[in-house]
């Protein structure tokens, strides 16, 4: 962390809900993303935080896509549930794929939430405006491959989820809106909620990413938080990142 009509449940965490109700084990449901390098998250119990872990990264540039797949090792327990994370790369004026292409970069990457033993997959990628009908092409072709009770969810832009409301018929279960490095939109953003405002689409509220490095732009009760470290995870990083969010 099925996410939307099916509801969500994330083995080992008691985390199922059916779409926008608030769900979460205790009050804070918890899911780490784990990066391309070496992590270490043995100490990690299964029963309050799950892993989003980048499993490939799909580099597109002249009509073609590169999938790279995970070389930093990580190790977690097998309790512990976890999302398979796939990044896309493109330079901003690249319109992205044909269908033919598209097709065969769905088929690649469809079968790795199996193989890390995910019960869901997450594609994180920034579509600019000319990219994004080769984004909702190929998250239809993934929806259509993967199995049923396999989750697809993606990173949002926090724009997407206010004001630039593209997404919001995406066949996607879940958008995770990312509140940090937001770059020149960052003011606008923090004032938004400081008014006590949430995201206009429903899609976007259900969880939220925030890094461990940045002050949250508001608070986010009963939904569950990614978080995003600037370094490996460590117990102490991880602790210390709970009592900021909850405080």
């Amino acid at each position: 962390m099925a996410l939307g009509g099916l509801g969500v449940c994330l083995a080992g965490l008691e985390a199922c809900r059916a779409p926008g109700e608030a769900h979460g084990v205790g009050q804070r449901p918890v899911v780490l993303w784990a990066w391309e390098r070496p992590e270490r998250l043995e100490f990690l119990d299964g029963e309050s935080t799950a892993v989003a872990l980048l499993v490939g990264t799909a580099r597109i540039e002249h009509g073609v896509a590169r999938l790279q797949l995970r070389r930093q090792p990580i190790s977690l327990p097998d309790a512990v549930p976890r999302l398979a994370v796939v990044r896309l790369e493109a330079a901003r004026g690249t319109p992205g794929l044909d269908a033919r292409a598209i097709s065969d970069l769905a088929a690649r990457i469809a079968p790795l939430p199996a193989r890390w033993r995910a019960i869901g997959l997450q594609i994180d990628f920034d579509a600019t405006r000319v990219q994004r009908p080769f984004y909702r092409t190929l998250l239809t072709e993934l929806r259509r491959r993967l199995p049923a009770k396999t989750t697809l969810s993606i990173t949002a832009l926090a724009s997407w989820c206010l004001g630039d409301p593209w997404i919001a018929d995406l066949p996607v279960d879940e958008a995770v809106p990312m509140l940090f490095r937001m770059g020149s939109e960052s003011d606008s953003i923090r004032s938004h909620f400081a008014r006590g405002r949430d995201f206009s689409l429903p899609l976007c509220r259900t969880s939220v990413g925030l890094a461990t490095d940045e002050p949250a732009p508001g608070k986010f009760p009963g939904r569950t938080v990614f978080l995003f470290p600037p370094h490996p995870w460590t117990r102490h990083a991880l602790l210390s990142a709970l009592r900021e969010i909850d405080r």
